[in-house]
């Protein structure tokens, strides 16, 4: 019962804290009020679910909008700015956050090749990042149980196309699983254990 050394992170082709950063876009009250491809006081609690998650293990967050400056549009849902005081925002005009001089500059910043996202809507400002990103030879990760579109077959149909272009599908279970690794690390267990209880999923511990 003699686990391995933790892997370089930057060879790792699994996910790491230390090898991946997180973009989380446009979760505001207009894009949030228009989802219906699942439930959205579900969406909140997944996505400060996972919002809390990257918190916990260190990951970096880059955060974005769109069109609060020029007043069209309110500011990221207050669930998610109590998480995220310590954290800039990168306000945008362009529908496509890549395409954000700013927001692109603050990824690259980073070092870091994969991309965690999620995004609203699935069809527009997850799918167009995602695409450009795996253009420029990142490895995204979607995900899927953290992000909606306004229908159901809109946000099914984006998640068929980015994974299509290479995206890695992924979800908030599987991202604690991939973050932690082994029981043996010790000093993360109980951020583990803290984040699938309070999403409801069981855990035999022995």
């Amino acid at each position: 019962m003699t686990s391995y050394a933790p892997r370089d992170p930057q060879t790792d082709e699994l996910l790491s804290p230390d090898n991946s950063v997180f973009v989380l876009i446009d979760y505001q009250p207009t894009q949030i009020n228009s989802i219906n491809s699942m439930d959205r006081h579900q969406l909140i609690d997944s996505i400060a679910a996972v919002t809390s998650l990257m918190k916990s293990y260190g990951v970096p967050i880059i955060l974005s909008t769109v069109n609060v400056a020029t007043g069209r549009n309110q500011d990221t849902i207050p669930q998610l700015k109590a998480l995220l005081t310590d954290t800039a925002s990168y306000d945008r005009t362009s529908i496509n956050a890549w395409e954000d001089q700013e927001f692109n500059a603050a990824v690259k910043a980073t070092g870091r090749k994969k991309i965690i996202i999620c995004a609203l809507w699935t069809e527009a400002c997850l799918t167009f990042p995602t695409l450009d990103a795996l253009k420029e030879g990142y490895d995204v990760y979607p995900v899927v149980d953290a992000v909606g579109g306004t229908s159901v077959i809109a946000h099914e149909t984006a998640l068929r196309r980015v994974e299509q272009a290479g995206a890695h599908l992924t979800s908030f279970a599987q991202l604690a699983c991939e973050f932690q690794r082994d029981w043996n690390r010790g000093e993360t267990v109980p951020t583990f254990v803290k984040a699938m209880q309070d999403r409801g999923i069981f855990l035999k511990l022995q």
